[in-house]
């Protein structure tokens, strides 16, 4: 297939790009390379892609309503994995339009490019963070998500009910992917693992929110990819029992589905941060901070949906998830 990715140079991009293009794929690679984080990094997760001759790259910001109309009418792309996004909960309070561009009107581009380029079906990246205020546990697709409390989860929101509009109207397939926070090599320098991982090897005190009162649904990237993967190679489809005088927020009349994609064994913080000191080799000094605007105390994915659909479940331990990341870190910086 030929496939578009965007945020290709991201975390997840990178590792999503790498199984395409292991099967045969051709994937053509999106990213703006912006400086949110290292776009050291970003570069060098490019440059892991850059010599198969199956690899593409253009640097572009999908608000660019013009470049990205050209793009998808040049290319004719058959599927889209659309990962691109300002990501961040607490960015979000700072910075609101960062997100209104990219995760709004960037979205907007790739479900226009999507309907008049006849792609055959576009899977994006939503959130767990869309759970919001809910504290039923696990999170079910089939929970409603109508009470987000940042801004980066009603633009996840919002992309959610976007889609649908499209599926519905257009009759696009469109599948929505609620990732629960994902960890692993070549992840991102402004999320916990790598925060905690770089302070405890450089013996720096590390901020623990919520006095180390949080639970986690922690997912490692290689789960994360392969689900993105097979969610990509079935086609969204409309469910044939929807019941619209009981409507239930997974299932639609329209080609449109959404899944969780979490590891569905959260783990307490403090646990987690053990597991770090362990591969670390030293004991994290520790401030223990209330907690954050935006932030919630609990995750947990309910994965059925996705197993049913896919017949896969995200499986990695966290504590060998957490040896493989310090691994990648210390020969990444050479520590």
């Amino acid at each position: 297939m030929k496939v578009l990715v965007t945020g290709a140079a991201g975390f997840i991009g990178m590792h999503v790009c790498q199984i395409l293009l292991a099967r045969g794929d051709q994937v053509v690679g999106l990213d703006n390379l912006n400086d949110y984080y290292s776009p050291q990094l970003k570069h060098d997760r490019l440059a892991r892609l850059t010599p198969n001759p199956g690899f593409s790259f253009v640097q572009m910001d999908v608000a660019d309503r013009a470049g990205m109309a050209k793009l998808f009418a040049d290319e004719r792309f058959e599927r889209v994995v659309h990962l691109a996004a300002q990501a961040g909960v607490r960015y979000s309070i700072e910075n609101p339009h960062a997100y209104i561009d990219s995760n709004i009107v960037g979205f907007t581009n790739i479900l226009e490019g999507c309907r008049h380029g006849g792609v055959q079906h576009l899977a994006y990246a939503s959130s767990s963070s869309v759970y919001g205020g809910n504290t039923l546990m696990p999170f079910s697709e089939h929970h409603s998500v109508d009470h987000p409390i940042s801004l980066y989860a009603a633009t996840k929101k919002a992309n959610e009910l976007m889609a649908h509009t499209y599926s519905h109207l257009f009759g696009l397939p469109t599948t929505g992917l609620r990732f629960f926070t994902v960890y692993g090599p070549w992840g991102r320098p402004d999320m916990a693992l790598f925060l905690f991982t770089k302070a405890i090897i450089e013996g720096r005190p590390i901020n623990v929110f919520n006095h180390g009162k949080m639970v986690r649904d922690f997912t490692y990237i290689d789960d994360i990819a392969e689900g993105v993967v097979r969610v990509l190679d079935r086609t969204a489809t409309a469910d044939p029992n929807y019941n619209p005088n009981k409507a239930d927020p997974a299932r639609s009349s329209a080609p449109y589905r959404v899944f969780n994609i979490g590891n569905h064994a959260p783990i307490q913080l403090m646990s987690f941060i053990e597991a770090i000191e362990q591969a670390a080799g030293r004991e994290a000094v520790k401030n223990f901070m209330p907690m954050q605007d935006g932030d919630v105390p609990a995750t947990h994915a309910d994965v059925e949906e996705l197993a049913e659909w896919t017949g896969f479940r995200p499986a990695m331990p966290v504590p060998e998830g957490i040896q493989r990341f310090v691994a990648w870190y210390r020969d990444y910086y050479k520590v």
